[in-house]
Formats: C-alpha cells, sequence, structure tokens
C-alpha cells in the first residue's frame, strides 16, 4: 500500500472510492507534483520514509570524484552497483582463488562466489537494520576487485616482491580494490563511484585481527556490515570447502566455538547473522555479543591454524604459485614495455625508466591476472623451453 501510494499507484479500493467525474484540486497538484519528479527523487523519499535515522542515503551522498548528472531511475548508490557488476574486473573474480587452488571439484569457492555470500549476508543485515541496502550491495560486490590471483597466497607474494624494488610500498588487496575503481577500470578513467562506497571498499578488510569495535573502520554502518560480513563468510564457506576436501571433518572444529554457533553450515550462518542484528539493532556499531565474538575469533584462528597454515595439497600449491607471481613481476620489470596496453587496460603513470612507476605499472597489471592467466603467462615466459 505504501509503495503503491508513492509511485502513484491506485489500489482497486482507492479507485471505487473516488468520484469519476470529481478531482480535488489538491489532488490535481499532487499528481503535477509526482510527474515533475523522477523515478530515482520518488525513491530517494522512499529512503527517507523507511530507513533508520542512522543509514546512509543516496540523496545525502558526499559525491564522486568527478561530478556528473544523475540517473533519472537509479539513486546514484544503485548505478555504483550496476558499474561494479558491469565491469572487468568483477568478471575476472570467476577465475580467481578463494582457498584451494584451480579445484577440479565443481562447489568450491572462487572469488567470485565469496563475494556473492558476502553481498548475501550483508543485505539480510541491512534489511533487518533498515540500513541502506544499495549501498551496502555496492561495496559487498566492488570489495574485492583488487585481490590477486591465487588468493591471500598471491597477496603476500605481491606485497614482497613489491618491497623488494620499492622499499617503502605494499600491496592490500583492499587498497588495490581503490584502485581499481578509481584509476583501473575503463583505461584509466576509473568507475567515478560515490564517496561511501569508495570508503566500505577501502576500509573493508580486517586481516587476521579479532573482532572488535572499529574506531578507524568504514565512516557508514553499511562499510561496517560488509566488513563483518566478509568475516563470517569466509570462516563459514573456507570451513565447508575444508570439509568438502577431506582436510577436516566437523567433529574437528572447535567445541568451545562450536557449542555456541552451531554444528553446521547454515546453523553458524544463522547464529552469527541473528546474533549480529539483535546486538547491532539499537546502537550506532555493528558488532556481536561477547560471547559470539570470541566463539567466532576462535573458528578464525582454527582456519588460520588447521587450514590455511597446513602443508596439505591445496595450501602448498598456493605456496607455489606465489613464487611463480615473484618471477612474473621481476620479469616484467625487466621487459616493461611486453605488458600488453590493450589486454591491460592500465594507465601509464609517470617514466617507466622509473624503478617506482615501472613496479607500480607491473603491480597493477599481474594483480589483475586470473589464476590461469597467470600460469599460462608463467608458462609463455619460463618454460617454452622446455
Amino acid at each position: 500500500m505504501v509503495a503503491g501510494r508513492f509511485f502513484g499507484v491506485l489500489s482497486a479500493e482507492q479507485k471505487k472510492e473516488r468520484s469519476p467525474h470529481q478531482e480535488s484540486e489538491p489532488s490535481t497538484q499532487k499528481a503535477v507534483e509526482r510527474a515533475m519528479t523522477t523515478i530515482r527523487e520518488q525513491y530517494e523519499q522512499l529512503e527517507n520514509q523507511i530507513l533508520s535515522p542512522l543509514a546512509a542515503r543516496a540523496a545525502d551522498s558526499k559525491g564522486r570524484l568527478r561530478d556528473e548528472p544523475h540517473d533519472p531511475v537509479r539513486t546514484d548508490y544503485q548505478r555504483d552497483r550496476d558499474r561494479i557488476i558491469h565491469c572487468k574486473s568483477f568478471r575476472r573474480l570467476k577465475h580467481k582463488t578463494q582457498v584451494f587452488i584451480d579445484p577440479e571439484e565443481d562447489h568450491y569457492r572462487t572469488r567470485l562466489t565469496h563475494t556473492l555470500e558476502v553481498a548475501q549476508i550483508a543485505r539480510t543485515i541491512a534489511r533487518a537494520l533498515r540500513l541502506n541496502e544499495d549501498l551496502t550491495e555496492a561495496i559487498a560486490l566492488g570489495h574485492d576487485l583488487g585481490h590477486t590471483p591465487f588468493g591471500h597466497a598471491g597477496e603476500a607474494a605481491l606485497d614482497e616482491i613489491y618491497r623488494e624494488f620499492v622499499p617503502e610500498a605494499s600491496f592490500r588487496h583492499s587498497e588495490q580494490s581503490l584502485r581499481v575503481v578509481d584509476v583501473l577500470e575503463k583505461r584509466g578513467l576509473g568507475l567515478n563511484l560515490t564517496f561511501e562506497v569508495r570508503d566500505g571498499i577501502l576500509h573493508h578488510s580486517k586481516g587476521r585481527a579479532d573482532l572488535s569495535n572499529d574506531s578507524e573502520g568504514p565512516a557508514t554502518l553499511e562499510g561496517k556490515v560488509v566488513k563483518i560480513s566478509d568475516r563470517v563468510a569466509y570462516i563459514n564457506h573456507d570451513i565447508d570447502d575444508a570439509i568438502r576436501a577431506g582436510i577436516i571433518t566437523e567433529d574437528d572444529l572447535p567445541l568451545e566455538a562450536v557449542d555456541v554457533l552451531g554444528r553446521s553450515h547454515s546453523a553458524r550462518i544463522g547464529a552469527m547473522v541473528t546474533n549480529i542484528i539483535e546486538c547491532s539493532r539499537e546502537l550506532d556499531n555493528i558488532e556481536m555479543t561477547d560471547k559470539f565474538r570470541i566463539a567466532t575469533d576462535h573458528l578464525k584462528e582454527y582456519l588460520f591454524a588447521e587450514i590455511y597454515g597446513r602443508d596439505i595439497t591445496g595450501i602448498i600449491e598456493l605456496r607455489q604459485a606465489g613464487e611463480m607471481l615473484k618471477e612474473l613481476f621481476r620479469y616484467y620489470m625487466d621487459h616493461p614495455e611486453e605488458i600488453p596496453d590493450i589486454a591491460s587496460d592500465i594507465p601509464v603513470e609517470g617514466n617507466l625508466s622509473c624503478v617506482t612507476a615501472r613496479a607500480r605499472r607491473v603491480c597493477d597489471y599481474i594483480s589483475g591476472m586470473t589464476d590461469r592467466f597467470a600460469q599460462k603467462d608463467y608458462a609463455a615466459r619460463f618454460l617454452r623451453w622446455l
């Protein structure tokens, strides 16, 4: 009923109540006002009616890096979401590792399916808290656009080799994701996203740190929702994939954690999401109760000790793949002219005779590769004489 009234659609009951021959002057005025506003403006007004006072509103966005006309149909956050979905970096996520490199089994997660799971969890929380679901979705879909091939092993390798040439530099996938949307997409033009989406992308990652109140986290609650949803998603789906791979079983999980969170994949996600919603409903922050936070951190540490840190098939291959990225980096530092301009979509920043500018360009190129492209490129550079 509210949506129908808002967009100028009358119910059958309302039509019966109206006189077919009379139209009051106030009603006529309202019809004229509706006709003069765009669908986007109507939706922005609807946000004011239904969203929490703490939610971000598209009409109040701090804007884009470059001003541009508003879309007549979509809000700025909806437009950002669409730009992310249609960009090349988003499509490449389907061929980037989550945990298990190039899995032959069809049901292991990839970086793309991880992104979709984060978005689903984040949207559920945002909707329950009456936050801006469009902003939440845009941040979630864009949060890993700058991730390397071969998961976090690739990220660690690229950070190490980048520092070898530029000691003061570093590589963090969250920073690279912002660089992708600001600079690298659309051949140097970037996607020109809103401040709130860019801020959420930049501040989405906690790394290995325990869950806690974020004093330096995202500027919006929607960004904070994505940040905690990223943790909920990867803890649960990495456990699920490790069980599928036969590395662990459900019975191996620490009892003090599963007794609180649940003994199955779906039970844990449901419990964690519900706890976040209940705990954050009356607050100006997004968090879990202490009991759930401690249990979640315990599961996270279990993953690092028993899966990510073990010498097992899949993890060993990831470390080897990291060494492969280092060799590719050194190769392109010596041969920057072999980075294909059309294929890479990477603008040249500075003089490539300068080590810093050259390393930045190589870093951009390699971080954008998919697993299989990196493997193919490595074979072409180093295995052609075998």
